[in-house]
Formats: C-alpha cells, structure tokens, sequence
C-alpha cells in the first residue's frame, strides 16, 4: 500500500504556494497526497496531480467562531475516517484536530508555522478569541516533536516562548525561466499600457496595514501606473480610496489570479512593493511571499522596514528599504528607482544572482530532513 500524507490548510488551496510546494515534495517522495481546504464562493481551481488529491469543505459560515468551530470538527471526522502515514498541519487553526488524530492513531505530526498566529492583527482587539488560540497553543505546541517555520525571527520567538526551536523553511518560490514571456501579450490581456512604467503590489492578504492604502496615496506625486492584484479585507475599498486622491486614472486594480498568470504579470512590471507595517508583531516579524515573487521575476524591491525583510533586500541589494511608512516615503522611493536607471539596473542584475540562491530546489532539502525525522522516529 502506497504511502499517504495528508495535509490540512484553512484556506482554499488555490493561491497557496508554500502548501503547494509541500504538498509537491510529498509527491517527489512517493506520497500521495490529499489536501484539505475549503471551498469559497470566489475559489479558483486547484493544480491537477496525479498524486495529489484537494478535498475543500464547503460552510455557510466563513469566519468568526462559529467557521472555526465548524471546520475544526469537520477536520477531526475526515481525518479520524481517512487513512494516513503522517498528518501536516498548516497554521494554528488547523493545529488540534491533527494533534488529536496524531495521538489516536499513533502517527506522526508536522506543524508548519506560517507566521506567528497569535499575533495577528485580527485578534488584537478580541481578547476572547485571542486566548482561546493562546490556550491551544501553550497546550500542544510543546508537545510537538517535528516543527517548521517561514523565518529565523518567528522560530526564535517560538524558542523563547516553549523552549522549542522549529526548522526554518523560508517561503521561496520554485525556479522557473520568465525569459520568453511576451510582454506585450501580457500587458494587452490584463489592461496594461506599453508605454509606462508599472509598479506592481500584489497578495492574496492585501488586509489593513498592508500598505495599499499608502501605495495608492503615493501615486499623487508619482508619473507611472500602479497595478494591486490579489485579494484581501481592504481590497474592495481600493477604488474609493482612488477616487478620493484623485489618481483612479493611474490605478489598475485586478482581482487573484493563478499563480502561472501572476508571474508573468509581475515579470512585466518595473518594480515590486511590499509594503507591511510594523504595527502587530505578526506583521513586524513577517517574511511576505511577494518579496520572492519580485526577486524571481527580476523586477526591484521597496520594501518597508521589517527585520526579516530588510535583511533580503539589502544583503542582496535587490532594491530599497523605507525609513517609514507614509505615503510621501513610499512616493520617494518610488521616483528614486524611475530616477536612477544605473541603480534600477544593478538591482534587476541582482534578483537574478538572488533567485539562484532563494530557490525551493535548495531550501526543500530542510523540509525532506524534517519529513525523514518525523516518519523514522515515530
């Protein structure tokens, strides 16, 4: 009998390639895979495998303690009623239907550690919600045995709090040729002029205190285009907000697309923001995905100035780090990299020098280390 792994997310699957990339390593391991989400009314369809099967729960509700509840026992039945040689729990909220299961069945556990989830910022202001998470995690995180993470500033977080230090695994995207791409194919099927220079924000979680609102502000003293793409808590307030600064004529806003779709959007573009603020100390210690994205497209950065982003973008000098968080700091930044072509240029040189090294082929040898650990010592 083949081997199996199953691996619970709470998301919809579509859009995340950090549990895509998991889930394909699995694969190169002679695992099959099934993958569980969850289905929402503006869902995209999930990548075709032949080892890997996605099972998305479908509710009525999709937030607030009720969702979580709900998802939580429908995760501990299918898990209970399905087979498996090892289970994988992405994030805390999906955390103790596996940790449950794992003990049941006597079978091995990892926990993938996005971001450090009690400090999100959407449960800074609801003390209820906040420690029943906090309760969960004091209570099963020291037991764990097999850990990862996104970055060495959340896995020392971890280490202080439970005396635990989990694996680094950095969200870095798979190496793939963007060479060939034809721009103007690209730039006419999304709405894009040809003649402009296009700064480009995406993410799936553009929520408040992202920087969209600022990135939108900035495009008054700013003579280029900006493109968001993606989706998130602020996303359908972006138009107004456009209107209200009167720069709609320079925004292109476009909803998520597939993962193939985004990056050769973002190969055409001129320059990637990434633009979180340090307002919550999930955020302050946050690695975003889109910061790979941009490297392995060859477009420069500007960046905020986080701890664990600030490191990439200047030890590989891939572009520019912000002193602060105001519009006319991101406008700055902005006219810096369209004003000096002989730095845009030593940074787009950069990224791919920066891609080679920042590759899943390198950094997926951490998570087979971990995947080997878990199955010979239970």
């Amino acid at each position: 009998m083949s081997k199996r792994v199953i691996i619970s997310v709470i998301n919809d699957l579509a859009t995340d390639q950090r549990v895509k990339r998991t889930a394909l390593t699995f694969a190169e391991m002679g695992y099959n895979v099934i993958l569980v989400g969850r289905r929402l009314p503006e869902s995209l369809p999930v990548y075709n495998h032949p080892q890997i099967k996605p099972v998305r729960f479908k509710f009525w509700k999709n937030r607030g303690a009720v969702f979580y509840a709900l998802y939580t026992i429908r995760l501990f039945w299918f898990l209970l009623f399905k087979r498996a040689d090892i289970l994988y729990a992405n994030d805390l909220d999906t955390l103790l239907p596996n940790f449950a299961i794992a003990k049941l069945k006597n079978i091995p556990l990892i926990y993938d550690s996005h971001e450090y989830f009690t400090g999100v910022p959407e449960l800074k202001n609801n003390r209820f919600a906040k420690s029943v998470w906090l309760t969960v995690e004091r209570f099963i995180f020291p037991k764990l045995q097999h850990i990862i993470t996104v970055n060495e500033s959340i896995s020392e977080l971890y280490f202080r709090l439970y005396n635990q230090k989990p694996v680094v695994v950095r969200n870095v995207p798979i190496t793939k040729v963007t060479l060939g791409v034809d721009k103007e194919s690209v730039k006419n099927k999304y709405a894009l002029p040809l003649d402009e220079n296009v700064f480009i924000l995406q993410g799936s979680g553009i929520n408040i205190q992202r920087g969209a609102e600022e990135a939108i502000e900035a495009m008054q003293w700013v003579e280029a285009k900006l493109l968001i793409v993606g989706g998130g808590d602020v996303f359908a307030m972006l138009p107004e907000l456009a209107q209200r600064f009167k720069v709609q004529h320079k925004i292109i806003i476009h909803p998520k697309v597939k993962q193939e779709e985004l990056r050769k959007i973002t190969s055409v573009c001129f320059a990637g923001l990434t633009l979180d603020k340090s307002t919550n100390i999930n955020y302050r210690l946050s690695l975003p995905n889109k910061l790979f994205d941009y490297i392995h497209a060859g477009i420069p950065v500007i960046a905020s100035r986080l701890p664990e982003v600030e490191a990439i973008v200047m030890d590989y000098e891939v572009g520019i780090v912000l002193s602060d968080f105001r519009a006319e700091t991101v406008a700055a930044g902005m006219n810096r990299m369209l004003g000096n072509k002989e730095e845009y240029n030593l940074f787009s040189k950069n990224c791919k020098r920066a891609a080679e090294e920042l590759c899943w082929e390198k950094e997926k040898e951490k998570l087979i280390s971990v995947i080997s650990s878990a199955v010979k010592n239970n």
